[in-house]
């Protein structure tokens, strides 16, 4: 029987690369936090990134997470095999005048840019690109095209438990953002609606997506829902400072795995990360007694280095 709870929080992997350690370090925090808070966690793949998606790393998303002990209550629905609900999520911003179809290119809006860039390679949409019917009322919105949602000057409080209050203006960083294209939803529209449908009331995920949350809070007020509580958590960099990614070697948990390294050990590293223990360096450590000794009070707010010590001691077993 699936784990009842009045809190429910998510492990949302995306098959666009298999889980590395800096990834599973944030599903370790998640798994922990809903393991000492009584908190229902539920799977879900996220594979709406189409031209990314590798299907052949959703099962071994899996077998990662199984390996490290991460267990959970509940599996959803591939998001990409449900995306029902999304679609009248669409007809009614439609119907309430939200959202506007868009057929400029990403070359036709960097060109109007007149302001930096927003987050993670986001080009801001100029007002001056809108339609001149830009909020009228669209019935049956055509889920053919790419339909923006209408951003107004209004700021957008996000309340972190962990990174505190900020404050986004959307309209002079992102501007219009997209919530729908020919492919089918996007993610800030996905994620909001596959949330609020679930009844996920705890979202723990990495503090490069802190800027999503005011996106997909002005798509939870649209649709008359509450947003769940967000918890950003430092990243994990290597020791170029760039979050951990293929240019800093393989540090997928599966290659540990083959390679022979006893899960104890990733969990263990996972530890370190969080403040577990009083040493520079870590100690073999299982699932249950991660979650037995975290603490959140000691997540460090600072970005973590992955350094050539860590990935010896892993591997020196």
């Amino acid at each position: 029987m699936p784990h009842m709870s009045a809190f429910r929080s998510r492990l949302a992997p995306s098959p666009t690369g298999a889980l590395h350690l800096g990834n599973a370090r944030t599903f370790a925090i998640n798994w922990a936090l809903a393991r000492q808070q009584n908190w229902s966690l539920v799977l879900r793949i996220e594979d709406l990134d189409h031209p990314r998606v590798k299907p052949e790393t959703i099962d071994q998303s899996r077998r990662d997470l199984a390996w490290l002990g991460l267990n959970w209550d509940e599996e959803m629905p591939i998001q990409s095999s449900d995306i029902a609900a999304c679609l009248e999520t669409l007809r009614r911003l439609g119907r309430q005048g939200l959202i506007f179809p868009c057929n400029r290119t990403r070359k036709e809006v960097a060109a109007a840019q007149s302001a930096p860039h927003g987050t993670r390679g986001d080009i801001r949409y100029e007002p001056s690109l809108r339609p001149p019917d830009a909020g009228r009322t669209w019935m049956d919105p055509d889920p053919a095209l790419t339909w923006r949602f209408l951003v107004d000057d209004t700021e957008c409080l996000v309340q972190d438990e962990l990174m505190g209050e900020h404050r986004f203006d959307l309209a002079a960083t992102v501007g219009d953002f997209p919530v729908w294209t020919a492919k089918g939803p996007a993610y800030q529209l996905a994620v909001a609606v596959d949330d609020a449908r679930q009844g996920v009331t705890d979202v723990v995920r990495g503090n490069d997506l802190l800027p999503s949350a005011a996106r997909q809070q002005v798509i939870y007020a649209a649709i008359d829902s509450t947003p769940p509580r967000w918890w950003h958590v430092p990243l994990i960099r290597g020791e170029d400072g760039l979050r951990l990614a293929k240019r800093h070697g393989d540090t997928r948990v599966s290659s540990f795995a083959e390679a022979g390294v006893p899960s104890d050990r990733i969990m263990g590293l996972m530890a370190l990360w969080c403040g577990i223990g009083d040493s520079d360096m870590p100690r073999p450590m299982d699932a249950s007694e991660f979650a037995t000794t975290f603490d959140i009070t000691r997540l460090s707010p600072e970005d973590i280095t992955l350094t050539k010590e860590h990935l010896a001691w892993l591997i020196d077993c």
